[in-house]
């Protein structure tokens, strides 16, 4: 398996081998389990399918994922579905069912009965806010909650009618911004809008921009990091089981209302498919997508999505359902940014093997939920005012009572490692105040803190070394800043490089940020803790850990070696080479000539039962190999398409060509495409569906586009997995993720320009190669 063997390789370069057999390791001092190791999905043992999740870190320490309305427990033997389905962890990988957002008996009356889908989930202001799909109505719900698990208090549409967006009306994600300015994007076939929030985030105001457009593009969900705001989104068909060629993709701006542009440049709203992949599908998952992000307490970040397993793809149908439903469990995988890009294991793909599990457990830290002081002393200035405290969504948390005449200090008896993360959940409830995230903590005259200081509406850093300060740098808070309510402080030290992020969910949307060079002397291993100034500060979820080390590299993506001659095709003579053969052929209008093969598109199809199209064709080489052709097409009518193909037979195959398709919601409109589809028997369904297609989207295409498809054989399944990638100068390429075909025969290399009339292909060369 491609995929899988280079996820292989990359883990044994970042797991130590006597991880894979570890047993979890003992509870830390916060009380939480942490596992050495993991296996997609997460959610087996829990739920039978959990779509569209989204992962938040709730203010008690443990992790909740929420999940789109559906079947979650069949194999228990339940028939009917769960509404917003939430799941809670202590450790990102073990999971327990933790209730659900509506019943039957408390879903609103103004939803008419809908199902409900893909949930964004966010902390603000004290509050947990949920946004949810209404698709019988085109619309987004908000609810609000106290805890993470409720109870849940709905808020009605956070939508106007109409929206001001020409799209479905579903998949919402909230963002916050530096400044503390919310923006909702949603959007859904085939167009994704942002728009700003009212101060409370339950309705949009203002004019509503579309910022990204593309066939089935849908599922967005924004984050900034380093400068770069990032919209994720996926696109091509989310639910259709084994056929399903969702994958998750991303462009950036400046701006979180664009222009967003991939990998290439190209903007995410111009007519054409994207490149920006950071996941697709692997021999063992179809359909990743719909995505959201969390980070561990080493500061990785983790993409969070579903995936359908390709053995075991749907759902029992069940009585009130019109069609049936894919298996969608919960996926996590690491998530990388190279060379300021962000990719799943380094372009390894899904996950499906024994995988390094998130940190989930600090160094030195506690939740405090066992109501304990221990492992932490108290100095500086009134030390005997640290005591224990609790309340309903927190849990256990530590405040300062007494009088302190300077900063009191509460620190661990451990020292943290010197390359660190560490975090805070700080609040200010006096007048006036402050409260701080210590680390590098030697003595009051030796330590580094980030504030959030009352007086100043600010995130204040202060660098102390042998009772000198380095100077304080002040970045403001929003206007408005409520400092009753929790918020996330969270410091990295990489050598003498220290970032600061404030923020209310851990969901790289900070509100304010700050980076510094640390001193030398200051750059070292210490206690972490907090600090306080004045009376009210409060503080829980307090820790260091050891600051992940980032995979720089990707791993290598399929490269042609020798070319093989008796398997390619230069075109440079005036007729077809005899080892080419026609199905339904010879087409009319082909030629040979000038170096290239023209062939007209034809009305014809090649697609399901309606197989009239003529496919040419020739042997393909045994073993493994990359088919690459250069293709000259500027077709102007929707459906035109043309492009490789590895063809079994009509109702076997797969196909890369550029194609046009019609664009939901814009009448008329069209979008240029790389479809990279895959025609085959669908497995085991009940009632039997015999054969299906199912396509994916792959990067920008142009007049002149170079597609190539590498094709392995895999011993052990004896299936044909398929990658393929396309190119707009012949250099850079973007590669989708895998499709894999049974081994019913030789597939043969081919091409075909079909579906509408009215262009002409021209294909400069067919060249085979044997993988590098």
């Amino acid at each position: 398996m491609l995929l899988t063997a280079l996820a292989g390789t990359l883990l044994a370069a970042l797991l130590p081998a006597h991880l894979a057999t570890a047993a979890p390791a003992p509870e830390s001092p916060a009380g939480v389990r942490q596992s050495a190791t993991y296996r997609n999905p997460v959610t087996a043992d829990t739920v039978d399918t959990f779509p569209d999740p989204a992962l938040l870190r709730g203010k008690d320490g443990n992790w909740y994922a929420y999940g789109t309305q559906n079947p979650v427990f069949q194999s228990k033997g339940e028939t009917g579905e769960r509404m917003l389905p939430i799941l809670k962890s202590a450790d990102m990988t073990h999971w327990e069912y933790a209730g659900e957002v509506f019943t039957p008996a408390t879903q609103p009356a103004w939803h008419n009965g809908s199902r409900l889908w893909a949930p964004d989930i966010r902390y603000t202001n004290g509050i947990y806010t949920l946004y949810y799909s209404v698709p019988g109505k085109d619309t987004v719900g908000v609810a609000t909650a106290p805890t993470p698990t409720g109870p849940w208090t709905d808020r009605g549409a956070v939508l106007p009618t109409p929206s001001g967006c020409a799209t479905g009306n579903i998949d919402q994600a909230q963002f916050t911004d530096v400044g503390g300015q919310p923006y909702l994007y949603w959007g859904s076939y085939d167009t994704i809008c942002v728009a700003k929030m009212n101060g409370d985030r339950t309705r949009i105001e203002g004019p509503v921009t579309e910022v990204a457009q593309g066939r089935r593009m849908e599922g967005a969900f924004v984050v900034r990091r380093g400068g770069f705001y990032y919209l994720f989104y996926s696109d091509a068909g989310c639910c259709d089981g084994a056929f399903s060629g969702y994958q998750v993709k991303v462009g950036r701006a400046t701006s979180p209302t664009g222009p967003f542009r991939d990998d290439e440049g190209v903007d995410l709203m111009a007519p054409t498919s994207k490149g920006g992949i950071v996941v697709g599908a692997g021999s063992g998952w179809a359909g990743p997508g719909h995505n959201a992000l969390q980070t561990d307490l080493s500061g990785q970040d983790w993409l969070v999505y579903h995936g359908i397993p390709a053995t075991d793809p749907d759902l029992d149908r069940f009585p009130g359902l019109d069609r049936q439903l894919s298996r969608r469990p919960m996926l996590i995988d690491r998530l990388d940014w190279i060379d300021g890009w962000p990719v799943v294991r380094a372009g390894a793909g899904p996950s499906e093997g024994v995988q390094r599990a998130p940190v989930t457990t600090w160094a030195v830290g506690s939740t405090f939920n066992g109501g304990s002081l221990s492992g932490w002393r108290a100095e500086g200035s009134g030390t005997d005012g640290w005591v224990p405290a609790t309340e309903q969504d927190p849990g256990g948390f530590v405040t300062h009572t007494g009088s302190a005449t300077g900063p009191a200090y509460l620190v661990s008896e451990s020292k943290a490692p010197a390359r660190l993360r560490a975090e805070a959940d700080l609040r200010v409830t006096s007048a006036s105040g402050a409260a701080g995230l210590l680390v590098g903590y030697v003595d009051p005259d030796n330590y580094v803190v980030a504030w959030l200081d009352k007086d100043r509406n600010a995130l204040v850093t202060d660098v102390r070394v042998n009772g000198v300060s380095a100077g304080e740098r002040v970045s403001a808070l929003p206007s408005g800043y409520q400092w009753s309510a929790w918020r996330n402080v969270a410091v990295e030290v990489r050598g003498t490089h220290l970032t600061v992020e404030v923020s209310a969910d851990r969901l790289r949307d900070a509100v304010a940020t700050q980076e510094r060079t640390l001193p030398a002397a200051a750059a070292r291993a210490g206690k972490a803790g907090i600090a306080t100034r004045g009376t009210g500060a409060a503080a829980d979820n307090v820790g260091a850990a050891q600051l992940y080390t980032p995979v720089t590299s990707r791993v290598p993506d399929p490269q042609p070696g020798a070319r093989l001659p008796a398997y390619s095709d230069d075109f440079d003579g005036s007729a077809l080479s005899p080892a080419w053969s026609w199905v339904r052929g010879p087409a009319s209008g082909t030629s040979v000539g000038a170096g290239a093969l023209s062939w007209p598109t034809q009305s014809a199809e090649l697609y399901l039962g309606n197989n009239t199209a003529s496919v040419l064709t020739r042997p393909a080489p045994q073993g493994d190999y990359v088919v690459e052709t250069k293709l000259r097409f500027a077709p102007g009518t929707s459906n035109q398409q043309a492009g490789l193909v590895l063809y079994g037979n009509d109702d076997q195959y797969l196909k890369l060509v550029h194609a046009v398709l019609p664009v939901s919601h814009h009448p008329g409109a069209v979008t240029h495409v790389t479809e990279f589809a895959r025609e085959g028997a669908r497995p085991t369904t009940s009632p039997p569906l015999p054969v299906a297609y199912g396509p994916m989207f792959g990067g920008p295409t142009a007049d002149t586009l170079w597609l190539r498809l590498s094709c392995h054989r895999d011993g052990t399944s004896g299936a044909h997995e398929v990658r393929a990638a396309t190119s707009t100068d012949g250099s850079h390429w973007a590669w989708t993720g895998a499709w894999t075909l049974p081994d019913e025969g030789p597939l043969r290399i081919g091409l075909v320009s079909l579906n509408t009339a009215g262009a002409t292909a021209h294909f400069d060369y067919v060249h085979t190669y044997r993988v590098r």
